[in-house]
């Protein structure tokens, strides 16, 4: 294939990549929230037993500061607890309190329930080729990038 006709593939791609992201911030908006802390809480709703910190940092590819003024957020609103990791005291991990997993109840679980009956509108064959080559674009878009030289 030719780069121009790519470029217009790559185009498209960043559209519709651009279109879920469009939902995702549209619902978080409708909580008050960004689409960051809406991952966040996705995150921790899907870590009954808590979650790292770092691990979260590393799931959104965000910087420890980012991910910290998000939990610091909802912590004092009483929606998270931190409890230091025992290997490494530096880590912290994040757990829903009783009154955020009230908060995050209404937020959570129906997105959840979005995506599960999106993703089920497609055809078990189609669900699998999407994953696969998602999977394969992702993991050559972040080895491209990461072999960016700097100038």
């Amino acid at each position: 294939m030719e780069r121009e006709e790519i470029r217009a593939y790559v185009n498209q791609y960043c559209k519709l990549r651009d279109v879920q992201y469009a939902a995702y911030e549209l619902y978080a908006r409708k909580h008050g929230l960004t689409a960051r802390e809406l991952f966040v809480l996705d995150i921790i709703w899907f870590s009954p037993e808590g979650c790292l910190q770092s691990e979260i940092c590393r799931r959104l590819s965000a910087t420890k500061q980012t991910v910290s003024a998000i939990i610091k957020k909802f912590l004092k609103k009483g929606y998270l607890s931190l409890t230091e990791s025992e290997t490494d005291r530096r880590n912290k991990y994040v757990r829903f309190t009783k009154k955020g997993l009230e908060y995050a109840k209404n937020i959570i679980p129906p997105a959840a329930c979005a995506e599960i009956d999106a993703m089920s509108a497609l055809s078990d064959r189609d669900v699998a080729e999407l994953v696969r080559l998602t999977t394969l674009f992702s993991d050559c878009m972040r080895e491209h990038f990461e072999n960016i030289q700097e100038e």
